[in-house]
């Protein structure tokens, strides 16, 4: 993809429009370990409960017992680069939201198509030292 035909991209190649997918970001998408982590999540289930007090709240995901929690700063960080989606209008289906019963708002995350494509190259090239995906 190039700058042409994105045009979400702001074109100044921080990643944060783009993904780090446009020409000018030369495909570079810097990660944090517990963005990675929760990414890969995905390649596990595809799809996690969300929550949130309002919709301009960032997203919050309670994980089971023995489970690593995750921010919802990263949760957000992943959804405003276009990796990972979060629909408030379609909870998951048997799914026990008693957890979450301190946020109004109950509905679903799941790994959009750039989202997969990231997926894939984490697990098929792993990590590089410095957690760039």
């Amino acid at each position: 993809m190039n700058m042409e035909t994105n045009p979400i991209c702001a074109h100044d190649h921080c990643g944060k429009c783009c993904a780090g997918s446009c020409a000018g970001c030369a495909g570079v998408l810097q990660l944090t370990e517990e963005e990675c982590g929760f990414l890969l999540r995905f390649a596990e289930l595809p799809f996690l409960p969300a929550a949130a007090k309002q919709e301009a709240e960032p997203p919050v995901f309670l994980p089971g017992s023995g489970e690593k929690e995750v921010s919802p700063e990263t949760i957000s960080s992943l959804v405003n680069r276009g990796l990972i989606r979060v629909d408030y209008d379609i909870p998951l289906l048997n799914c026990d939201y008693a957890e979450y019963r301190a946020y109004p708002l109950h509905g679903s995350m799941a790994l959009t198509m750039l989202g997969q494509e990231i997926i894939e190259l984490l697990e098929i090239q792993g990590l590089e030292e410095e957690r760039e995906c």
